[in-house]
């Protein structure tokens, strides 16, 4: 059957401009040229904004998936990513029930290892980066009841933005309709979950604000698993003249209250609501403060030049009390029990593009630099005093740490023929790792260096056979360099000091085959890889709340996606998304199974899986809007293969079918607007475990996921 795109209005830069340069100067730019691009489009086309015009998304070389403010708000609860990005083919984002752990997300695999936080996946807010320099990343300012949009970026062009390899994910706030709209929601549901949220925007011919407060509390399905987050998101837009642009962006977040349940061995998934060993003796938990500040100016000097600039700053403060034991906590090397970081970061891009009319229109080219640091303090605590437990001890760890990137990038795209385009560009990568030990003993030598740097090229041509129907294929280079949480630790137990700065970055190789079609209200995305790495960062042990990582020789990722929408009459429509994907050791290796490791002994076998990557993954919504407008009912089914817990694939949770259901309502009384649904998760009630902690020496691997879950909200909003 044939399939096309059904989207509203303009989506601006699908995440191909964020694959094409820089993030941050292209999100601003697609929100400037939004009118205009809306304007441009056919009737049910999505049009995308690249190298500074309006062009389909189909004919351009990426895997990209786009999903927009009706898919994220209506029947969903706006708490975590992992309720919206479900249908996005390549994607798992777990719900680890725990948010004192962040959410487990991975792109084609990538990612998948972290224990804590995002790694191997870049992360954007409305253009400013949620990764900072190291390659580390988070998602807590990421505000869903504001957003417009999230897009999602898989393959070789992700290398454009540097130190990633498995993708970009990337934010943006909605932009504001005309005049002045206040919205307020509540919503309630199992295991003690609310939130409350009240938002204010508007928009005029020369300026637009948006402004979004939301509070969410849950007593948490597990033991020990309650948790309190507070969001502020805003956003301003001014037009300084007819040539420029002044966009503010500012959030915040803070979680004064997060409970860690820890993970659970295959024995006590008997009782999957309990805590983990230790979790209620030790009160193991974290709090977090964040805030950030952006700015982006554009200016058009002359027709088809322009000139961006972005600059951010921001600073995030953590403390996080663990579970390890005080007998492990005695020896005079051991770093405590409880980890305290103090984060500034501040960072610029700057870039120019032209030019629409440069060989006639049929070249374009980008250029630009970009800079971002990031200075740690990291402290280690004691997490006892005397025989009091999970309070703030001793000071064991101080270390001040520097780690800066610098980039350089060009870009191009040129389309020798009306059927045929050709995306190109390269990025040059320095990222510099910089140590002082504040406790270093007299003689001994306080300073840790390393520095990391490639040159990743990328390249992609796209035929479009048909005025519904192209067929692309994309190649590159991309690399990943060790977090400093991954450098953090030479040893679980501090037996062997200093930082792990023997690890190397991961540097991969992608090839890619795809194919788009769009055509009859819905749209077809079939895409085809092949991932090459050498040295890729692997747990080598994981143990009392602490990860040392290595590096594995070789792997291979091989995959097929599948993403489709098509509606199904006048009232049904569907949504499916499907990942097969084959994620393998090339190479045998040694790695750690016993409690210390001083020296790796277990061999890894060629062949062996990737842990916590599934073989399958796939997603399916029908939704049912009967005339007149105002009511959508949706089923969802998911489905996942078992994944492994360890390298040597001895441990692993299994697969899981489950389904779920939403009711959403909408009406307009005059100015009002009314909304409210109601949401089931498991209506089978199953026993599953969403998600797994790598390698942990304990065996403590498992992260299970709620039953039966209800939810209700209402919303009103007055324009």
């Amino acid at each position: 059957m044939p399939i096309k795109f059904k989207l509203a209005r303009f989506s601006c830069a699908v995440i191909v401009s964020l694959a094409l340069l820089d993030p941050t100067a292209w999100c601003a730019e697609s929100v400037a040229n939004g009118s205009a691009a809306s304007a441009a489009a056919e009737p049910g086309e999505v049009v995308v904004t690249v190298t500074r015009r309006a062009q389909s998304s189909l004919t351009l070389p990426v895997a990209i998936d786009s999903v927009d403010a009706t898919l994220i708000r209506r029947g969903q609860l706006q708490v975590n990513l992992s309720e919206s990005l479900g249908g996005v083919p390549g994607a798992s984002v777990q719900n680890r029930q725990n948010y004192a752990q962040d959410l487990q997300v991975s792109l084609r695999g990538f990612g998948a290892r972290s224990s804590f936080g995002v790694r191997g996946v870049r992360l954007y807010a409305d253009g400013i980066p949620g990764t900072m320099p190291d390659g580390q990343g988070q998602f807590s300012q990421f505000d869903l009841g504001s957003a417009g949009r999230i897009e999602v970026l898989r393959g070789p062009f992700s290398a454009l933005y540097g130190n990633s390899s498995g993708g970009v994910i990337a934010l943006y706030s909605e932009d504001p309709a005309p005049g002045q709209q206040l919205q307020a929601q509540l919503a309630a549901g199992s295991y003690g979950l609310q939130r409350e949220s009240l938002k204010l925007s508007g928009s005029s011919a020369a300026a637009s604000y948006l402004i979004d407060v939301a509070h969410f509390a849950t007593d948490g399905y597990r033991d020990h698993s309650a948790a309190q987050r507070n969001n502020l998101n805003s956003r301003w837009r001014i037009e300084l003249s007819l040539a420029s642009t002044l966009t503010l962006v500012a959030n915040a977040v803070q979680t004064p209250f997060v409970q860690d349940p820890l993970g659970l061995t295959q024995a006590q998934l008997a009782n999957p609501r309990q805590a983990g060993s230790n979790a209620l003796s030790f009160n193991t938990r974290k709090s977090l403060q964040q805030g950030q500040l952006g700015v982006l100016y554009e200016h058009h000097p002359l027709v088809g030049v322009e000139f961006a600039a972005q600059f951010y700053g921001g600073h995030r403060a953590t403390t996080q009390y663990q579970a390890i034991p005080v007998a492990s906590q005695n020896p005079a090397t051991h770093p405590g029990g409880v980890i305290d970081l103090a984060r500034s970061f501040w960072g610029t891009d700057m870039r120019v593009s032209s030019a629409p009319g440069l060989a006639g229109g049929k070249l374009q080219l980008t250029a630009g630099i970009a800079y971002d640091q990031l200075d740690e303090d990291r402290r280690g605590y004691l997490n006892y005093v005397g025989t009091s437990l999970g309070v703030l001890g001793a000071l064991r760890r101080s270390l001040s740490n520097r780690v800066y990137d610098f980039d350089q990038y060009v870009q191009a795209q040129w389309d020798p023929a009306p059927k045929w385009h050709l995306l190109a560009g390269v990025r040059h990568s320095v990222v510099d790792v910089r140590s002082f030990d504040l406790l270093a003993a007299p003689g001994t030598n306080p300073v840790s260096a390393v520095r990391y740097q490639a040159t990743n090229p990328v390249a992609g041509l796209s035929f479009q056979a048909t005025p519904a129907l192209s067929i692309y294929s994309a190649l590159g280079r991309g690399f990943e360099t060790p977090t400093l949480n991954d450098i953090a630790y030479a040893s679980v137990n501090g037996s062997v000091p200093g930082l792990n700065l023997q690890l190397q970055p991961a540097r991969s190789n992608t090839y890619e085959l795809g194919l788009k079609q769009l055509a009859g209200g819905g749209s077809l995305n079939l895409s085809a890889f092949r991932i090459d790495t050498r040295h890729e960062l692997a747990v080598l042990q994981n143990s009392g709340g602490r990860s040392v990582f290595q590096n594995i020789d070789a792997t291979t990722r091989t995959g097929l996606e599948l993403g489709a929408r098509e509606p199904l009459g006048e009232v049904l429509s569907a949504r499916v998304a499907y990942t097969w994907m084959r994620a393998v050791v090339a190479e045998p290796y040694l790695t750690c199974t016993a409690v210390p490791c001083a020296q790796p002994t277990t061999t890894v076998a060629s062949g062996s899986r990737l842990p916590a990557v599934p073989q399958h993954f796939f997603y399916s919504a029908l939704s049912w809007q009967p005339a007149p407008a105002g009511l959508t009912l949706t089923a969802e089914l998911i489905g996942r293969a078992q994944i492994y817990a360890n390298d040597t694939n001895t441990a692993a949770a299994g697969g899981y079918w489950l389904g779920n259901l939403s009711l959403a309502l909408e009406q307009q009384r005059g100015g009002w607007h009314f909304s409210e649904f109601a949401r089931i998760d498991n209506v089978a009630d199953r026993r599953y475990v969403g998600s797994v902690i790598v390698n942990e020496s304990n065996s403590r691997f498992f992260e299970p996921e709620p039953g039966r879950a209800f939810y209700l909200s209402v919303s009103l909003a007055h324009r």
